[in-house]
């Protein structure tokens, strides 16, 4: 049976169709529905990109795609100047002497006061040239010195620069670095005065982060890995995150670096906001713990992020920070690779958990799975608390309750089961449910307080996205014969066709076979699961007996075909999304599928943005619109 929306949907470039009952391996029985984007878009020139102030295309350098383009997202997005105050194509010039008649230093990004960009109403100037910082700076003071601008920002993609020109009694010019650069509309000397209502949202996290991660390992003193500079950058987010959630709208954030303020200051600030997260979580935090990042170092990094909020991103910002800070080597060596925020959210709206259900993830990395599910919970929550008008504070002590008793989480890195227990205490008081185990080893040899708090056959929905890769696999008797899949399959002497499992052992199983059927043994009957797979067990004959099995042992209730993108740059593994109930199939059913052919990032893990009919930025994300098909095609399909 195919299944085809009843009319396309605007903005949806993916294919969804049945799966008939029968076929093996599964992808052989798919049946795919011809479609193209009903968006249409056009793209620059091979070797071009559009420029995101003007809209011209200009040839796509590193220079241009790395710096100048994300510095101009930035000044609109996370300052706020409007483009119509901004020059970038055709370039500003600045005079090379102040008597020329001429104007001849191109200025890769200028920044007006007004929409007639005049130049005595130049007020901040950018230079984007890949040059070392000292160079970065000569050439921007002498950009500062020729011209009007009173603010000038280099960022060669990779590091950053703030400075302001100030004259002295004497006539001369003196430029003092800034912590950051005015939001627009912003004096200079209210720099780093932020309302927890002033925050914004970036689009420019992955960016923000790269910078940070090049000048701490250029700049700290005896912290060199990058291990352990990821562990000193989870540490000031968490502060960040945690001073966000106990701000008010209108309150002054603590997380700060304001205009005139020593880096001393700053530094003390920050272990003051970092003493009062240990003595808050201290179940999470030990009093060893600190800070040791140096005081400019650190005063650079609040700088960078006090203008945006964390707690609201796009993205799960610790989960990208810390992949961004341990680098694809260690992150493929095990295996982890983090999920995009956007697959995450999908992922949960399509398994819709539910007050009272028991959720978890046996390989919650930092705890991504976990918390979108508590948020979705929550929000389930304050809509049943509106019709009960119940008050704020029995709202607050409902959300407490439910992330403390029904949100599990298992990770076998301590470093990262500790950031997810620090993310959860802050966000939502479920830090007692995460625990740092091996989620493959028998249930038996976990510590007494895992086993209190996850049992087999009892949870409602399992969210996961495993490690996967045959270069880690899992090996050992008493490991491997907890699992059907753990043994040899052969085909049956009768139709050979079928497989069945022996009672041989295998050698060793790609960790992604065995986290399958360990999550069908943690889901109670007519659970639901939602799992991140390599494509190719859908596809290769060497796995046709692995979905025989599941197809016998459960029912595959969906599957998302994912491009192959969504992990770049970090690993090319094509990957696709399993939604599987926990009971046997019946007779005949129809099964969900689709093909996402643009998850928001292309294989550098910059946006994928293109302009409509209209002249309006889109950006390329098939994903969010995957489980409103879901529902509109399948129904109230869990509760069959």
């Amino acid at each position: 049976m195919i299944i085809v929306p009843s009319q396309p949907t605007p903005g949806c470039s993916h294919r969804t169709v049945g799966w008939p009952n029968g076929g093996s391996p599964l992808y052989s029985a798919l049946a795919v529905t011809g479609s193209s984007p009903v968006l249409e878009t056009e793209g620059p020139p091979d070797g071009y990109t559009f420029d995101f102030v003007s809209g011209l295309s200009v040839r796509e350098t590193p220079e241009e795609k790395d710096a100048v383009q994300v510095f101009a997202h930035r000044l609109v997005e996370d300052f706020g100047y409007p483009k119509a105050h901004i020059q970038t194509r055709p370039q500003f010039h600045v005079r090379r002497h102040p008597s020329d008649e001429r104007r001849s230093y191109p200025v890769d990004i200028a920044v007006f006061a007004g929409e007639t960009r005049k130049e005595d109403e130049l007020r901040l100037v950018v230079e984007c040239k890949r040059k070392n910082r000292r160079e970065g700076r000569r050439q921007l003071e002498l950009y500062l010195s020729m011209s009007t601008a009173e603010v000038g920002a280099w960022f060669n993609g990779e590091d950053h620069l703030y400075l302001h020109k100030r004259y002295v009694g004497d006539g001369s010019i003196v430029f003092d670095p800034l912590p950051a650069l005015p939001r627009y509309g912003q004096r200079i000397e209210d720099i780093g005065r932020f309302r927890r209502g002033d925050l914004v949202i970036s689009k420019a996290l992955r960016p923000i982060f790269r910078d940070i991660r090049n000048h701490l390992a250029g700049s700290l003193v005896g912290i060199n890995r990058d291990e352990i500079i990821a562990q000193q950058i989870i540490n000031v987010l968490f502060c960040k995150i945690f001073d966000e959630m106990d701000k008010g709208p209108d309150e002054y954030v603590d997380f700060r670096a304001g205009f005139g303020e020593s880096p001393e200051t700053v530094h003390q600030r920050l272990m003051d906001l970092f003493t009062a997260v240990k003595t808050r979580y201290s179940d999470v935090f030990s009093k060893t713990d600190t800070i040791e990042i140096d005081p400019s170092s650190l005063a650079y990094v609040v700088g960078e992020l006090q203008n945006v909020s964390i707690t609201e991103a796009n993205r799960d910002a610790v989960g990208d920070a810390f992949e961004l800070f341990i680098g694809p080597a260690l992150l493929g060596a095990q295996g982890q690779f983090f999920t995009p925020r956007n697959v995450v959210k999908m992922m949960v709206e399509v398994l819709s958990p539910k007050p009272g259900e028991l959720i978890m993830d046996p390989a919650c990395g930092s705890g991504g799975f976990l918390i979108m599910a508590l948020e979705h919970v929550w929000r389930a929550i304050e809509e049943g608390a509106r019709k009960r008008r119940w008050t704020a504070e029995r709202v607050a002590e409902e959300r407490r309750y439910v992330a403390a008793q029904f949100f599990r989480g298992i990770e076998k890195d301590r470093f990262l089961a500790k950031v997810t227990k620090a993310y959860m205490a802050i966000v939502g008081d479920g830090r007692s449910g995460v625990h740092c185990e091996n989620s493959l080893l028998p249930p038996a040899s976990w510590d007494p307080a895992t086993q209190r708090d996850i049992a087999l056959a009892s949870f409602d929905v399992v969210l996961t996205n495993p490690p996967f890769g045959t270069k880690i696999p899992i090996k050992g008797k008493d490991v491997l014969t907890q699992y059907t899949l753990g043994h040899r399959f052969e085909r049956s002497k009768t139709d050979r066709a079928v497989w069945g499992p022996s009672e041989a052992l295998l050698d060793s199983q790609p960790p992604q076979l065995l986290f399958i059927e360990r999550c069908l043994q943690l889901l109670k009957p007519g659970g639901r699961l939602g799992i991140v797979l390599p494509e190719s067990i859908f596809g290769m004959p060497t796995y046709t007996y692995v979905v025989q099995w599941l197809r016998a042992r459960a029912t595959i209730v969906g599957v998302v075909s994912m491009p192959e993108d969504l992990f770049q740059p970090h690993t090319h593994a094509k990957t696709c999304i399993v939604f599987i109930r926990n009971s046997p199939p019946p007779t005949d059913y129809d099964v969900f599928m689709s093909v996402v052919e643009w998850c928001g990032h292309d294989s550098r893990g910059n946006p994928t943005v293109r302009r409509n009919a209209d002249g309006k930025e889109m950006e390329l994300d098939d994903v969010p619109h995957v489980a409103r098909h879901f529902r509109e095609l399948m129904g109230d399909v869990w509760r069959a």
